[in-house]
């Protein structure tokens, strides 16, 4: 098993250590909390792939959509995440 760790890093610097198991990403009632209008209640997840030691996103069917590198990513399908990947949940990026 891998020791890497991974972190959401927020625009203005605030590192947001991922855990090692699946955080639900929205306004209310989530692991990740956004404060933002342009995030859903629960807007997206972020799962952690033990096999692979990766962690892959996906949107949930939000207004705004939810962008790796600036590139919408399809609703409900996973995206695998790269070291320096850019998110975006609606119009606030981490």
């Amino acid at each position: 098993m891998s020791l890497t760790s991974w972190f959401l890093v927020s625009g203005g610097g605030t590192r947001h250590r991922l855990p090692r198991e699946m955080i639900f990403v929205g306004r209310d009632d989530c692991e990740l909390m956004l404060q933002s209008r342009s995030v859903d209640k629960q807007h997206a997840v972020i799962n952690y792939d033990p096999n692979t030691d990766e962690h892959r996103v996906k949107d949930l069917g939000s207004l705004n959509g939810t962008f790796v590198n600036e590139v919408r990513i399809q609703e409900q399908m996973y995206v695998t995440l790269k070291t320096e990947d850019k998110l975006r949940f609606g119009y606030d990026i981490l």
